[in-house]
């Protein structure tokens, strides 16, 4: 009977190939919990102090962190930022400078491509505040549910765009109410 190759330890050797597999499938077979998301918002430079203004003034959003760019340049008045931590509820995003020289940004335009829908028990009082502040209301508050073509989220919806160019949804935390015939 033939002996398997035995390592300096006394257990059977391995090729670094299969090593590498192994370590793969432990690494894919292994639980991971994650613990948030927290989306990333670019805006053109220097405007990030302007956008983080405006979270806060038009959702009353809280910063929670910020980290300002080590490289300002000395003729800019306002730093740039790297990120600035904001929360609107439970949830928490980012907002960030987007510059031209910025080689190390993961996205090189400032349009995300995506909708942030906030629950709220006032959709009306909500829109206001947020068009106050600066956002474009993109038509009518919405009611009734989405077999009606109404709200996508709740009892009523409201579509906004941020001076930045991003998409916000106010809906009603509510859940739609069913019409009795």
């Amino acid at each position: 009977m033939a002996e398997e190759p035995q390592n300096g330890n006394g257990g059977a050797a391995t090729t670094p190939a299969a090593d590498a597999a192994d370590a793969v499938a432990t690494a894919a077979s292994a639980v991971v919990t994650f613990t948030a998301v927290k989306p990333q918002l670019f805006v053109e430079a220097p405007k990030g102090n302007e956008a983080v203004k405006f979270y806060k003034d038009a959702f009353g959003a809280e910063e929670v962190k910020r980290v300002n760019h080590p490289k300002r340049k000395a003729e800019q008045e306002i730093p740039l930022i790297l990120s600035v931590e904001l929360k609107i509820g439970s949830s928490s995003f980012i907002v960030a400078d987007l510059t031209d020289e910025d080689s190390s940004a993961p996205v090189k335009i400032a349009s995300t491509g995506c909708v942030f829908c906030l629950e709220t028990e006032n959709v009306d009082a909500a829109v206001s505040k947020a068009v106050a502040a600066g956002a474009v209301a993109e038509g009518e508050i919405t009611e009734g549910d989405v077999a009606d073509g109404g709200a996508c989220c709740g009892v009523g919806v409201g579509k906004l765009k941020d001076p930045f160019g991003n998409v916000w949804m106010i809906c009603s935390s509510s859940s739609p109410v069913k019409k009795s015939e």
